[in-house]
């Protein structure tokens, strides 16, 4: 099935800046995590190809050979990954007739290969997000057969080169007009043979281990941000070097605020008699508790900035702001005195409008708009 434009995955345009990229990915990965959508198959499709568009549109390089070339400039198996700078048209070209002659890109030359590269995706609340932390995580990951040390030939044999390709692990063809290089198809592309297997790895010459690392995580990462820990990834073959281990953060959603880039967002509910006459509140912070003067006549929705109070950013800058939005609450469960004391209350309102300036300039609103039709 052909894959989405990753722009329209996450729902921006071509050119979007970075911090609208992040925003939207971070919408996203909150929207359709499978800790929040236990289960839901689609949930979890969309979350992952959430973070497959994110993980191609937050690197400069990636991007740019996504903007000029799409998906195949990214995907590894259409001779992408990290574009085509390092690739002439013969390499490309080569590629795609060895495929369609049956031949595969694994270990198209033979001899050593990179690891492959891992990924895991770290949850953390906001508190530690903000903070920073240290985290100790359980991957799973190939790592060299210790019995063969990697040759994956029973100890006291090895392996030999193989007598179809020369070592080199392709083998040419001639299809019609074109000279064609495949995969060799008995060492497959290997190189070499192994006559007699390592009975721990089954000639593999890696084993599958759980391995625990810990992750230091600097303070005011947020969703999306990746932390590599080089050389922790899947243990290369016949001797390569060893891939990487990428943790990407998911900070999960607070019980009191919200986070946009580096400030903070809350919901203050106060009494219409606070609102009213006006009073000091004190408001929770992510440093502990400040007070917050409430002027009279504050109406539902006014919005008072904390400054200072939200998260300084991992890659440097000052702190943020928390942002306060007032909810102006109506009482319930009046017993029969609070009843009395209200309707004297609306009593003493009553032909007064200069109390309501809002409910005035509507009721003008509503009158106009009749008259006009």
């Amino acid at each position: 099935m052909a894959k989405r434009d990753y722009y329209e995955v996450l729902g921006v345009e071509r050119g979007t800046s970075e911090a609208d990229l992040k925003k939207a990915y971070r919408r996203l990965a909150m929207k359709h995590h499978p800790d929040r959508n236990p289960g839901d198959k689609a949930s979890e499709e969309a979350f992952k190809e959430a973070n497959e568009a994110y993980e191609v549109l937050s690197d400069a390089s990636k991007r740019a050979a996504y903007d000029q070339y799409g998906h195949a400039g990214v995907d590894p198996s259409m001779g992408g990954g990290a574009g085509f700078g390092g690739q002439n048209f013969s390499d490309i070209f080569g590629d795609v007739f060895s495929d369609f002659f049956g031949g595969g890109r694994g270990g198209s030359r033979g001899g050593a290969q990179r690891g492959s590269d891992l990924r895991y995706t770290l949850e953390l609340n906001l508190e530690e997000a903000v903070r920073g932390t240290s985290v100790n995580i359980r991957v799973p990951t190939l790592v060299n057969c210790k019995p063969c040390d990697g040759s994956g030939a029973k100890k006291g044999s090895s392996p030999t080169t193989c007598p179809t390709c020369g070592g080199i692990g392709q083998v040419r063809m001639q299809q019609g007009f074109f000279s064609v290089q495949q995969t060799c198809p008995r060492c497959h592309g290997q190189g070499k043979i192994i006559s007699d297997p390592c009975d721990s790895c089954h000639g593999d010459g890696r084993v599958e281990e759980y391995k625990t690392l810990s992750v230091k995580v600097p303070a005011g990462v947020d969703t999306g941000d990746r932390i590599r820990l080089s050389g922790e990834g899947e243990a290369g073959t016949q001797g390569g070097p060893t891939g990487d281990l990428y943790v990407v953060i998911n900070v999960r959603e607070h019980d009191i605020f919200q986070r946009d880039g580096k400030h903070l967002f809350c919901e203050v509910p106060i009494s219409f008699v606070d609102a009213a006459l006006g009073g000091e509140l004190e408001i929770p912070t992510l440093d502990g508790r400040v007070k917050l003067k409430i002027p009279e006549g504050t109406q539902t929705g006014k919005q008072f900035r904390v400054r200072g109070k939200g998260v300084a950013p991992v890659r440097g800058g000052g702190a943020g702001d928390l942002m306060c939005r007032v909810a102006v609450e109506t009482p319930v469960n009046l017993n029969r005195r609070q009843r009395e004391l209200l309707e004297e209350f609306r009593s003493s309102l009553a032909d007064d409008n200069s109390h309501s300036p809002k409910t005035t300039g509507w009721f003008d609103g509503v009158k106009r708009f009749f008259g006009d039709l």
